[in-house]
């Protein structure tokens, strides 16, 4: 089950990594902007092409050298998993490293070449656009908050049945391999891990329903309906997180209470179906949607106006991916180089965003 496990998240991280040049916005390539006009570039195109090869081909013929390998009878469990944690870190490095060798190589071309400088850069604003977003609520988001509360109070009235020994790992069988000792914060770590989470995809979605949105200078009706499909999908895929990542933590901490709540079958389903579920989901988000829901089909014919271009604030952008613009008052703004939302650290509470829920974790697990 772990070759299995493994396996099925190498090749995720495989196609989604070569598919990334494919899901942006035509107006961005490795992190530049790319004017009007010049999107169809030859030379740019076939960066994109090199990067997908070079990904897709290393990648699977290192998955195929690791399927091989790990069906080996020789191999602890141990030697398997630290091997396809590093073949997947591996993949992600090689894919960074490519990433900035291309953005430099498309830098140099747009500064070469001029691109843009004959185009007037102008930016769209529609101040009723906001009343035509469908992103969730945020109150949404505090249903599952209330399920966790509610699980810590009944955690208090069970505490005298709890076991000795508190189970705060589970492996990829679904089966507990390392606990702590019973005492009244052990029993509740997991659910305060749970309440971590929550609140900070609940601040996820309410930071990226307050982000700016930037429609395309030269075809703003087009992509007012792919920013706002963007913006609604990417709100029910954090929902969609908040769920399930709750059903999963709530039934491994009744399992502690309630020892025979989980069969041997149930307790591997379990873990395995969250997995699936969420590579799943991602996939559809990611190209279904793309960035900026520039996979999103138009029904109508957009026409684009000629002459003007979107502002170039690649300035903002260090090495194409880390945005820091202090005048910028979004928290998250769309990526560049991938599908989803980045935070702008050019705001001070984007490090508090970032960074706050890691460190509360890291102090329970701590203290555990």
């Amino acid at each position: 089950m772990t070759t299995t496990i493994l396996l099925l998240i190498l090749g995720f991280i495989v196609v989604m990594e070569s598919a990334i040049p494919f899901l942006l916005k035509r107006t961005i390539a490795f992190g530049v902007t790319i004017p009007e006009g010049y999107t169809d570039n030859t030379v740019v195109a076939s960066y994109k092409k090199m990067y997908s090869t070079i990904i897709s081909s290393i990648g699977l013929l290192s998955l195929f050298v690791f399927a091989i390998w790990a069906n080996s009878n020789t191999l602890t469990e141990e030697q398997i998993v630290l091997t396809g944690l590093a073949i997947q870190f591996g993949i992600l490095f090689l894919g960074m490293a490519l990433y900035l060798y291309f953005h430099a190589k498309i830098t140099q071309l747009k500064r070469t070449n001029n691109w843009g400088t004959d185009l007037k850069q102008i930016r769209i604003v529609d101040l009723a656009i906001r009343t035509k977003d469908e992103m969730l609520p945020t109150s949404i988001y505090a249903l599952p908050i209330v399920i966790t509360i509610g699980l810590i109070a009944y955690t208090a009235t069970q505490y005298g049945n709890m076991p000795d020994m508190i189970p705060t790992h589970w492996g990829p069988n679904g089966q507990p391999d390392a606990f702590s000792p019973k005492t009244p914060f052990s029993v509740i770590a997991l659910l305060l891990i749970q309440l971590i989470m929550q609140g900070m995809l609940l601040g996820f979605n309410a930071l990226i329903k307050r982000s700016g949105i930037k429609l395309n200078a030269a075809k703003s009706k087009s992509s007012q309906v792919q920013q706002l499909s963007f913006r609604k999908y990417s709100s029910w895929f954090l929902f969609m997180t908040t769920v399930l990542s709750t059903i999963l933590m709530s039934f491994l901490h009744l399992s502690t209470i309630h020892d025979g709540i989980g069969n041997t079958a149930l307790m591997l389903a379990m873990p395995l179906s969250f997995l699936l579920f969420i590579l799943i989901g991602t996939a559809i988000y990611a190209f279904k949607v793309g960035q900026s829901g520039s996979r999103i089909d138009v029904a109508f014919e957009d026409e684009a106006t000629l002459g003007v271009t979107d502002v170039d604030d690649d300035q903002y952008w260090k090495f194409g991916a880390i945005y820091v613009n202090k005048n910028d008052p979004s928290i998250f703004v769309e990526k560049r180089f991938g599908v989803g939302w980045t935070v702008n650290f050019g705001q001070p509470l984007g490090y508090v965003i970032l960074f706050g829920p890691l460190v509360l974790i890291l102090v329970i697990t701590f203290l555990l």
